[in-house]
């Protein structure tokens, strides 16, 4: 009985990582969005000579402890990590918008869209600077 109801909690909070494609899901979503934030005049400036590909994977593996996958998160903290790069609410927003745009290309049901931005929110007051 024990063993049943552990096999169904490890499903169950798993479950929202399953919808976003596990590793796989989240490596695809990332790159879809790197390539909405470069092309988009509001975000592209934060990205120039960023090391991208060092920043996708961060951003997955972030991702992936965010939606209780089998990963670990080996970046630093979002406060340092964005500290002195002047982001502001307008900009924050754009990313929102292409991360949600990612997601969409993906398939990503809009309730689970919404399960991890609930979880990222939190993360704001760390990224934008305040004036």
């Amino acid at each position: 009985m024990l063993a049943s109801f552990l096999s169904t909690n490890a499903q169950a909070d798993d479950a929202l990582y399953k919808q976003f494609g596990e590793k796989e899901g989240l490596a695809k979503i990332v790159a879809d969005f790197y390539d909405l934030v470069q092309a988009d005049p509001r975000t592209a400036p934060y990205f120039e000579n960023a090391p991208v590909k060092r920043i996708q994977g961060k951003l997955a593996e972030q991702l992936c402890v965010l939606l209780e996958g089998s990963c670990t998160y080996s970046g630093r903290d979002m406060k340092r990590t964005h500290a002195g790069h002047n982001i502001d609410h307008a900009a924050f927003n754009a990313v929102v918008e292409d991360l949600q745009s990612a997601m969409d290309k993906n398939g990503i049901p809009f309730r689970a869209q919404n399960q991890l931005l609930a979880k990222l929110a939190p993360m704001y007051r760390d990224i934008q600077d305040r004036e």
